[in-house]
């Protein structure tokens, strides 16, 4: 595989206005090839959508899912630029998915990274510090092993992170984005809330034998 430069990829970036780590990844998966990284990312939509990620959305759909049985069920609000947009067939079934995903997603508690509060990573940090088996490390070691950790549990808590239910290959961030493309508009997850039934409730534990006794009169 090719050495990817910071400046190759900053080229890259000032050509397509892709992220710097999509345009990295493009990089990498074509060996360096300049060309076909930007034929990577039109091809991902990632160009475009990147260039519309600026823009105002605030038209767009709030949509629910209830898993088979009522069990689990989740109300989420996906923004776009325009309500032509949001009537469009490809945008109502992205909102669907994207609830689905939700719900197959017990661990993500925000939307992005960025949403979640410098306290938690903080405290975080604190605890993985403390961990055993990072006592014998150097500190400069430590700190790597650290902040790959954080970084680890910060994704498993982001919607966008997750890997797509439909497609493993692709994450939600990279679906949004593909979206973006086809559809030609800035798309924004804006929030969600997942609903588990009995979630919160302490339930009382009862001995079975000790009910059948009570109500017959006998003892267990």
């Amino acid at each position: 595989m090719a050495d990817i430069s910071a400046k190759v990829v900053k080229e890259l970036r000032e050509k397509t206005g892709a992220g710097m780590m999509d345009c990295k990844k493009a990089l990498k998966e074509n060996d360096g090839d300049m060309a076909k990284a930007m034929e990577w990312l039109r091809q991902k939509g990632i160009a475009s959508a990147d260039k519309k990620a600026g823009r105002v959305a605030a038209e767009g759909l709030v949509d629910s899912y209830i898993h088979t049985g009522g069990r689990i069920g989740v109300l989420v609000e996906v923004n776009c630029e325009t309500d032509f947009v949001a009537r469009r067939e490809e945008f109502q079934s992205l909102v669907r998915n994207i609830a689905m995903q939700i719900a197959a997603c017990p661990n993500v508690e925000y939307v992005s990274v960025e949403d979640i509060p410098a306290e938690f990573a903080e405290n975080e940090k604190k605890i993985e510090m403390g961990r055993e088996d990072l006592a014998n490390k150097p500190e400069n070691i430590r700190e790597k092993i650290v902040v790959g950790r954080i970084e680890k549990r910060l994704k498993e808590l982001s919607l966008l992170d997750q890997p797509y239910i439909k497609d493993q290959n692709i994450t939600v961030a990279e679906l949004i984005k593909q979206t973006i493309a086809q559809l030609g508009e800035n798309i924004k997850i804006r929030r969600f809330v997942r609903f588990v039934l009995g979630e919160g409730i302490e339930k009382e534990e009862s001995n079975f034998a000790d009910e059948v006794a009570a109500q017959t009169g006998g003892k267990a």
